[in-house]
């Protein structure tokens, strides 16, 4: 039988913390949505991105914003299998890996995000639409 796992967080969240946070996360977030990218691309990217860092209360806010801006189940159970699933397009599956990437870097012994992955993205988004995504990620 598994018990219960209770924790309490050490402090606040850092952005109530600090008076000014919140203003400045709210312009970068104002800032990617105007980049250009399809707001559900933005919002799968984030929860890509969330899964791959373990951050359950990352990812329930990208399955909650996916879910806003129009994203079905469906596709929202199979990003974290996004390669096998049959329910993204090529320029989703560009910003996905692009995610998977750039969040890993540290497994790349810090080398940067490689090129073919670079150049499938760049194919498919311009370079603001790219800086909202990396924003994103």
């Amino acid at each position: 039988m598994n018990a219960a796992i209770t924790t309490t967080a050490r402090m606040k969240n850092p952005a109530v913390v600090l008076p000014d946070a919140m203003k400045g996360i709210q312009n970068i977030y104002k800032a990617m949505y105007q980049g250009g990218v399809c707001p559900q691309v933005l919002e799968l990217v984030h929860l890509r991105a969330s899964q791959i860092n373990g951050c359950s209360a990352c990812v329930f806010a990208g399955v909650a914003g996916a879910k806003k801006h129009g994203e079905s189940d469906e596709r929202l159970h199979a990003v974290a299998a996004w390669r096998e699933a049959p329910y993204f397009t090529d320029a989703e599956r560009a910003a996905l890996a692009l995610a998977e990437a750039a969040t890993r870097i540290a497994d790349r012994s810090g080398k940067a995000v490689p090129d073919d992955v670079w150049n499938e993205a760049a194919d498919h988004f311009t370079e603001e639409q790219l800086s909202a995504i990396i924003l994103m990620i």
